[in-house]
Protein backbone atom coordinates (compact mmCIF):
# COMPACT_ATOMS: atom_id res chain seq x y z
CA UNK A 1 0.00 0.00 0.00
CA UNK A 2 1.47 3.41 -1.08
CA UNK A 3 1.20 6.57 1.33
CA UNK A 4 1.04 9.00 -1.06
CA UNK A 5 -2.54 9.43 -3.45
CA UNK A 6 -2.80 7.44 -6.11
CA UNK A 7 -2.54 9.20 -9.25
CA UNK A 8 -6.40 8.66 -11.43
CA UNK A 9 -7.39 9.53 -14.71
CA UNK A 10 -10.99 9.09 -16.11
CA UNK A 11 -11.54 7.99 -19.94
CA UNK A 12 -14.65 9.86 -20.20
CA UNK A 13 -17.03 12.31 -19.35
CA UNK A 14 -20.76 10.76 -20.14
CA UNK A 15 -22.66 9.34 -16.94
CA UNK A 16 -20.62 6.88 -15.54
CA UNK A 17 -17.51 9.22 -16.15
CA UNK A 18 -18.98 12.30 -14.78
CA UNK A 19 -19.77 10.57 -11.49
CA UNK A 20 -16.32 8.95 -11.50
CA UNK A 21 -14.90 12.52 -11.77
CA UNK A 22 -16.63 14.06 -8.93
CA UNK A 23 -15.95 11.35 -6.34
CA UNK A 24 -12.47 10.99 -7.18
CA UNK A 25 -11.71 14.95 -6.95
CA UNK A 26 -13.59 14.79 -3.53
CA UNK A 27 -12.28 11.60 -1.88
CA UNK A 28 -9.02 11.54 -0.10
CA UNK A 29 -6.42 9.01 -1.44
CA UNK A 30 -6.89 9.70 -4.82
CA UNK A 31 -5.42 12.47 -6.90
CA UNK A 32 -7.38 12.99 -10.29
CA UNK A 33 -4.89 14.15 -12.78
CA UNK A 34 -6.29 14.07 -16.32
CA UNK A 35 -9.53 13.45 -18.42
CA UNK A 36 -9.99 11.82 -21.69
CA UNK A 37 -12.59 13.06 -23.91
CA UNK A 38 -13.61 11.86 -27.83
CA UNK A 39 -15.72 15.35 -28.69
CA UNK A 40 -13.29 18.22 -29.65
CA UNK A 41 -15.44 20.67 -28.34
CA UNK A 42 -14.76 19.12 -24.71
CA UNK A 43 -10.95 19.60 -25.38
CA UNK A 44 -9.45 22.49 -22.74
CA UNK A 45 -12.46 22.54 -20.58
CA UNK A 46 -12.55 21.73 -17.12
CA UNK A 47 -13.37 18.32 -16.06
CA UNK A 48 -15.49 19.59 -13.18
CA UNK A 49 -17.99 21.75 -15.34
CA UNK A 50 -18.11 18.67 -17.96
CA UNK A 51 -18.99 16.19 -14.81
CA UNK A 52 -21.95 18.73 -14.32
CA UNK A 53 -20.19 20.34 -11.38
CA UNK A 54 -17.80 23.07 -10.48
CA UNK A 55 -14.31 23.84 -11.78
CA UNK A 56 -11.67 21.82 -10.31
CA UNK A 57 -8.67 22.65 -12.15
CA UNK A 58 -8.43 19.73 -14.34
CA UNK A 59 -8.50 20.33 -18.12
CA UNK A 60 -9.97 17.44 -19.93
CA UNK A 61 -7.94 16.42 -23.18
CA UNK A 62 -7.96 14.16 -26.05
CA UNK A 63 -4.39 13.56 -26.10
CA UNK A 64 -3.48 10.47 -25.25
CA UNK A 65 -0.21 10.78 -24.74
CA UNK A 66 -0.16 13.45 -23.03
CA UNK A 67 -2.79 11.49 -20.91
CA UNK A 68 -0.11 9.11 -20.26
CA UNK A 69 2.39 11.35 -19.78
CA UNK A 70 0.58 12.27 -16.81
CA UNK A 71 1.67 8.78 -15.11
CA UNK A 72 -1.57 7.78 -13.47
CA UNK A 73 -1.32 4.73 -11.34
CA UNK A 74 -4.71 3.31 -12.79
CA UNK A 75 -7.21 4.72 -15.18
CA UNK A 76 -11.21 4.25 -14.60
CA UNK A 77 -12.34 3.89 -18.38
CA UNK A 78 -15.99 4.51 -18.93
CA UNK A 79 -16.97 4.89 -22.67
CA UNK A 80 -19.67 3.74 -23.80
CA UNK A 81 -20.62 2.89 -27.65
CA UNK A 82 -22.03 0.35 -29.41
CA UNK A 83 -19.78 -1.77 -30.48
CA UNK A 84 -17.38 -1.67 -27.35
CA UNK A 85 -15.08 -4.48 -27.32
CA UNK A 86 -13.37 -3.59 -30.72
CA UNK A 87 -13.13 0.22 -29.40
CA UNK A 88 -11.98 -0.39 -26.05
CA UNK A 89 -9.49 -3.44 -26.25
CA UNK A 90 -6.91 -1.29 -28.33
CA UNK A 91 -6.84 0.87 -26.01
CA UNK A 92 -6.62 -1.15 -22.67
CA UNK A 93 -3.72 -2.86 -24.55
CA UNK A 94 -1.55 0.71 -24.65
CA UNK A 95 -2.61 1.57 -21.28
CA UNK A 96 -1.42 -1.90 -19.76
CA UNK A 97 1.52 -2.00 -21.92
CA UNK A 98 2.76 1.22 -20.85
CA UNK A 99 2.25 -0.28 -17.14
CA UNK A 100 -1.16 1.68 -16.18
CA UNK A 101 -3.61 -0.44 -14.45
CA UNK A 102 -7.23 -0.11 -15.94
CA UNK A 103 -10.54 -0.38 -14.27
CA UNK A 104 -13.45 -0.31 -16.55
CA UNK A 105 -17.22 -0.31 -16.92
CA UNK A 106 -16.78 -0.86 -19.94
CA UNK A 107 -16.75 -4.66 -21.30
CA UNK A 108 -19.34 -6.44 -19.17
CA UNK A 109 -18.25 -9.77 -20.46
CA UNK A 110 -14.52 -9.18 -18.89
CA UNK A 111 -16.15 -9.42 -15.43
CA UNK A 112 -14.49 -12.95 -15.72
CA UNK A 113 -11.64 -12.78 -17.80
CA UNK A 114 -11.27 -16.00 -18.78
CA UNK A 115 -14.48 -15.52 -20.33
CA UNK A 116 -13.44 -12.76 -22.56
CA UNK A 117 -12.96 -13.89 -26.04
CA UNK A 118 -11.22 -13.20 -28.37
CA UNK A 119 -9.54 -10.56 -26.35
CA UNK A 120 -8.10 -12.55 -23.50
CA UNK A 121 -4.51 -13.11 -24.96
CA UNK A 122 -3.72 -9.83 -25.86
CA UNK A 123 -4.84 -8.74 -22.70
CA UNK A 124 -2.50 -10.98 -20.42
CA UNK A 125 0.37 -10.72 -22.92
CA UNK A 126 -0.01 -6.44 -22.36
CA UNK A 127 -0.49 -6.64 -18.68
CA UNK A 128 2.64 -8.98 -18.24
CA UNK A 129 4.33 -7.09 -20.60
CA UNK A 130 3.76 -3.55 -18.28
CA UNK A 131 3.20 -4.85 -14.95
CA UNK A 132 -0.41 -4.01 -14.75
CA UNK A 133 -3.87 -5.26 -13.49
CA UNK A 134 -6.69 -4.69 -15.16
CA UNK A 135 -10.11 -5.34 -14.06
CA UNK A 136 -13.79 -4.94 -14.91
CA UNK A 137 -16.86 -4.55 -13.08
CA UNK A 138 -20.35 -2.34 -12.61
CA UNK A 139 -23.56 -3.71 -10.67
CA UNK A 140 -24.97 -5.59 -13.22
CA UNK A 141 -22.65 -7.98 -14.28
CA UNK A 142 -20.57 -7.02 -11.73
CA UNK A 143 -22.03 -7.13 -8.59
CA UNK A 144 -25.77 -7.91 -8.40
CA UNK A 145 -25.79 -11.30 -10.56
CA UNK A 146 -22.27 -12.68 -9.08
CA UNK A 147 -20.77 -11.18 -5.84
CA UNK A 148 -23.51 -11.13 -4.07
CA UNK A 149 -25.11 -14.13 -4.82
CA UNK A 150 -21.98 -15.35 -3.56
CA UNK A 151 -21.78 -13.00 -0.39
CA UNK A 152 -25.19 -14.50 0.38
CA UNK A 153 -24.18 -17.87 -0.30
CA UNK A 154 -21.53 -17.86 2.90
CA UNK A 155 -24.48 -18.63 4.90
CA UNK A 156 -25.30 -21.77 3.29
CA UNK A 157 -24.96 -25.41 3.84
CA UNK A 158 -26.01 -26.87 0.86
CA UNK A 159 -27.16 -25.18 -2.39
CA UNK A 160 -29.57 -26.12 -4.88
CA UNK A 161 -30.32 -23.49 -6.92
CA UNK A 162 -28.79 -19.87 -7.37
CA UNK A 163 -31.45 -17.35 -9.04
CA UNK A 164 -30.34 -13.59 -9.71
CA UNK A 165 -32.51 -10.79 -11.02
CA UNK A 166 -33.02 -7.23 -12.49
CA UNK A 167 -36.02 -6.29 -12.42
CA UNK A 168 -36.57 -2.78 -13.30
CA UNK A 169 -38.58 0.21 -15.25
CA UNK A 170 -36.61 1.45 -18.19
CA UNK A 171 -38.35 4.71 -19.10
CA UNK A 172 -35.76 6.69 -18.49
CA UNK A 173 -32.80 5.32 -19.74
CA UNK A 174 -32.45 7.33 -22.66
CA UNK A 175 -29.90 5.57 -25.05
CA UNK A 176 -31.97 4.60 -28.54
CA UNK A 177 -29.82 2.41 -29.63
CA UNK A 178 -29.58 0.19 -26.39
CA UNK A 179 -33.26 0.84 -25.62
CA UNK A 180 -34.60 -0.11 -29.33
CA UNK A 181 -32.01 -1.86 -31.57
CA UNK A 182 -30.18 -3.54 -29.35
CA UNK A 183 -33.14 -4.88 -26.39
CA UNK A 184 -36.33 -4.53 -28.77
CA UNK A 185 -38.50 -2.08 -27.24
CA UNK A 186 -40.58 -0.19 -29.25
CA UNK A 187 -40.38 -3.26 -31.99
CA UNK A 188 -42.69 -5.61 -33.07
CA UNK A 189 -42.92 -8.65 -31.33
CA UNK A 190 -42.02 -10.76 -34.57
CA UNK A 191 -38.58 -8.47 -34.93
CA UNK A 192 -35.11 -9.62 -34.49
CA UNK A 193 -33.24 -6.81 -32.31
CA UNK A 194 -29.58 -7.29 -31.47
CA UNK A 195 -30.19 -9.65 -27.84
CA UNK A 196 -31.98 -11.89 -30.12
CA UNK A 197 -29.21 -13.29 -31.95
CA UNK A 198 -28.38 -16.56 -30.69
CA UNK A 199 -25.09 -16.60 -28.32
CA UNK A 200 -25.53 -12.60 -27.59
CA UNK A 201 -27.51 -13.37 -24.09
CA UNK A 202 -25.02 -15.55 -22.99
CA UNK A 203 -22.42 -13.41 -24.27
CA UNK A 204 -23.33 -10.19 -22.41
CA UNK A 205 -24.67 -12.67 -19.22
CA UNK A 206 -22.58 -15.75 -19.19
CA UNK A 207 -19.47 -13.96 -17.77
CA UNK A 208 -21.15 -13.85 -14.44
CA UNK A 209 -23.09 -17.34 -14.61
CA UNK A 210 -19.29 -18.43 -15.06
CA UNK A 211 -17.42 -16.32 -12.46
CA UNK A 212 -20.35 -18.09 -10.00
CA UNK A 213 -19.87 -21.61 -11.40
CA UNK A 214 -15.81 -21.20 -10.85
CA UNK A 215 -16.55 -20.42 -7.22
CA UNK A 216 -18.89 -22.70 -6.16
CA UNK A 217 -16.44 -25.41 -8.00
CA UNK A 218 -19.13 -26.25 -10.49
CA UNK A 219 -18.73 -27.24 -14.38
CA UNK A 220 -21.14 -25.59 -16.46
CA UNK A 221 -22.49 -28.11 -18.76
CA UNK A 222 -23.70 -25.28 -21.16
CA UNK A 223 -25.77 -21.79 -20.55
CA UNK A 224 -28.96 -21.57 -22.42
CA UNK A 225 -30.94 -18.68 -23.38
CA UNK A 226 -34.76 -17.24 -23.06
CA UNK A 227 -35.96 -13.75 -24.43
CA UNK A 228 -39.62 -13.06 -23.82
CA UNK A 229 -41.65 -10.10 -24.75
CA UNK A 230 -44.84 -8.44 -23.91
CA UNK A 231 -46.51 -5.72 -26.40
CA UNK A 232 -47.96 -2.18 -24.40
CA UNK A 233 -51.27 -1.68 -25.05
CA UNK A 234 -51.01 1.73 -25.42
CA UNK A 235 -48.37 4.57 -26.75
CA UNK A 236 -45.49 5.25 -24.21
CA UNK A 237 -43.65 8.63 -24.48
CA UNK A 238 -40.45 7.57 -22.68
CA UNK A 239 -36.47 9.06 -22.36
CA UNK A 240 -35.62 6.65 -25.11
CA UNK A 241 -38.77 7.74 -27.82
CA UNK A 242 -42.11 6.68 -28.70
CA UNK A 243 -42.79 3.19 -27.49
CA UNK A 244 -46.22 2.13 -30.35
CA UNK A 245 -49.32 0.70 -29.10
CA UNK A 246 -48.39 -3.31 -30.01
CA UNK A 247 -44.79 -3.13 -29.93
CA UNK A 248 -42.51 -4.47 -27.24
CA UNK A 249 -43.51 -3.07 -23.83
CA UNK A 250 -41.53 -5.50 -21.78
CA UNK A 251 -39.08 -8.03 -22.08
CA UNK A 252 -37.87 -11.30 -20.19
CA UNK A 253 -34.30 -12.49 -20.74
CA UNK A 254 -32.67 -15.48 -19.02
CA UNK A 255 -28.68 -16.56 -19.04
CA UNK A 256 -29.31 -20.69 -17.38
CA UNK A 257 -26.01 -22.07 -16.24
CA UNK A 258 -26.38 -26.16 -16.63
CA UNK A 259 -24.84 -28.41 -14.71
CA UNK A 260 -25.65 -32.20 -14.73
CA UNK A 261 -28.84 -31.62 -16.48
CA UNK A 262 -29.94 -28.88 -14.02
CA UNK A 263 -31.22 -25.23 -14.25
CA UNK A 264 -28.29 -24.58 -11.29
CA UNK A 265 -27.60 -21.00 -12.24
CA UNK A 266 -29.94 -18.47 -13.72
CA UNK A 267 -29.44 -14.56 -14.33
CA UNK A 268 -32.69 -12.83 -15.40
CA UNK A 269 -33.93 -9.19 -16.47
CA UNK A 270 -37.16 -7.97 -16.39
CA UNK A 271 -37.16 -5.06 -17.75
CA UNK A 272 -40.38 -2.37 -18.57
CA UNK A 273 -41.73 0.78 -19.73
CA UNK A 274 -44.01 0.89 -17.53
CA UNK A 275 -44.90 -1.08 -14.14
CA UNK A 276 -47.99 -2.65 -15.12
CA UNK A 277 -47.15 -4.33 -18.43
CA UNK A 278 -46.66 -7.95 -17.83
CA UNK A 279 -47.79 -8.07 -15.03
CA UNK A 280 -47.80 -11.76 -14.42
CA UNK A 281 -43.81 -11.45 -14.22
CA UNK A 282 -41.94 -10.69 -11.50
CA UNK A 283 -42.47 -6.97 -9.92
CA UNK A 284 -40.48 -4.94 -7.24
CA UNK A 285 -40.95 -1.47 -5.77
CA UNK A 286 -39.10 1.05 -6.72
CA UNK A 287 -37.54 1.52 -10.13
CA UNK A 288 -34.55 -0.81 -9.99
CA UNK A 289 -34.25 -3.90 -7.84
CA UNK A 290 -32.23 -6.87 -7.57
CA UNK A 291 -33.53 -10.09 -6.40
CA UNK A 292 -31.62 -13.20 -5.61
CA UNK A 293 -32.74 -16.14 -4.18
CA UNK A 294 -30.66 -18.90 -3.49
CA UNK A 295 -32.61 -22.74 -3.10
CA UNK A 296 -31.14 -24.78 -0.39
CA UNK A 297 -30.45 -24.82 3.48
CA UNK A 298 -31.16 -22.23 4.90
CA UNK A 299 -33.61 -20.99 1.77
CA UNK A 300 -32.02 -17.89 1.35
CA UNK A 301 -34.05 -14.29 0.06
CA UNK A 302 -32.68 -10.59 -1.12
CA UNK A 303 -34.31 -7.71 -2.50
CA UNK A 304 -31.34 -4.72 -2.97
CA UNK A 305 -32.91 -1.24 -4.14
CA UNK A 306 -30.23 1.26 -4.85
CA UNK A 307 -31.88 5.01 -4.94
CA UNK A 308 -30.45 8.37 -4.90
CA UNK A 309 -31.96 11.22 -2.64
CA UNK A 310 -30.94 13.99 -4.64
CA UNK A 311 -29.23 13.11 -8.49
CA UNK A 312 -28.37 16.67 -9.28
CA UNK A 313 -26.17 16.89 -5.77
CA UNK A 314 -24.88 13.58 -7.16
CA UNK A 315 -24.41 15.30 -10.53
CA UNK A 316 -26.97 12.87 -12.39
CA UNK A 317 -29.61 14.30 -14.64
CA UNK A 318 -32.28 12.88 -16.85
CA UNK A 319 -32.51 9.15 -15.02
CA UNK A 320 -34.04 10.16 -11.46
CA UNK A 321 -35.31 6.46 -11.29
CA UNK A 322 -31.62 4.90 -12.04
CA UNK A 323 -29.41 7.41 -10.36
CA UNK A 324 -28.55 4.67 -7.99
CA UNK A 325 -27.92 1.94 -10.63
CA UNK A 326 -25.31 4.69 -12.11
CA UNK A 327 -23.64 5.22 -9.32
CA UNK A 328 -23.38 1.89 -8.21
CA UNK A 329 -22.09 1.27 -11.51
CA UNK A 330 -19.11 4.07 -11.36
CA UNK A 331 -18.04 3.07 -7.70
CA UNK A 332 -17.54 -0.66 -8.30
CA UNK A 333 -14.52 0.24 -10.01
CA UNK A 334 -13.94 3.62 -8.12
CA UNK A 335 -13.80 1.78 -4.89
CA UNK A 336 -11.54 -0.94 -6.57
CA UNK A 337 -8.97 1.43 -7.44
CA UNK A 338 -6.53 0.53 -4.37
CA UNK A 339 -7.10 -2.75 -4.10
CA UNK A 340 -5.87 -3.07 -8.29
CA UNK A 341 -3.24 -0.86 -7.84
CA UNK A 342 -1.87 -3.14 -5.13
CA UNK A 343 -2.81 -6.35 -6.62
CA UNK A 344 -0.39 -8.94 -8.85
CA UNK A 345 -0.41 -8.17 -12.50
CA UNK A 346 -2.74 -9.48 -14.51
CA UNK A 347 -6.47 -9.73 -15.46
CA UNK A 348 -8.15 -9.81 -12.74
CA UNK A 349 -11.82 -10.98 -11.38
CA UNK A 350 -13.42 -10.24 -8.01
CA UNK A 351 -12.67 -13.72 -6.85
CA UNK A 352 -9.17 -12.11 -7.24
CA UNK A 353 -9.54 -9.20 -4.84
CA UNK A 354 -10.84 -8.92 -1.23
CA UNK A 355 -14.02 -7.16 -0.72
CA UNK A 356 -13.57 -3.83 -2.66
CA UNK A 357 -14.52 -1.88 1.08
CA UNK A 358 -14.78 2.13 -0.17
CA UNK A 359 -11.92 3.84 1.61
CA UNK A 360 -12.13 7.25 3.28
CA UNK A 361 -15.74 7.03 1.59
CA UNK A 362 -17.70 8.87 5.01
CA UNK A 363 -19.11 11.71 4.83
CA UNK A 364 -21.52 13.40 6.68
CA UNK A 365 -23.27 16.09 4.39
CA UNK A 366 -23.90 12.71 1.68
Amino acid sequence: MTDRPLRVAVWSTGGIGSIAIRTLHQRPGHDLVGVWVHSADKVGKDAGVLAGGDPIGVAATNDVDALLALRPDCIVYAASAPDREPTAVPDYVRFLKAGVNVVSTSTSRAVYPPTFEPWRAQLEEAAEAGGASFYVSGLEPGFAADQLPLALATQSSAIRSVYAAEIAIYDDYPVKFVMMDAMGFGLPLDSKPLIATPGSIAGSWGSSLHLMADAFGLKLDEVRESYERVATDRTLEVACGTIEAGTCGAMRIRAIGIVEGREALIVEHVNRMARDIAPHWPNADGHVAYHVRIEGVPDIDNMMTLSVRDPAKAGISGMPGGAGGMVATAMRVVNAIPYVVEARPGLLSSLDLPLTVPRQAFDWTA
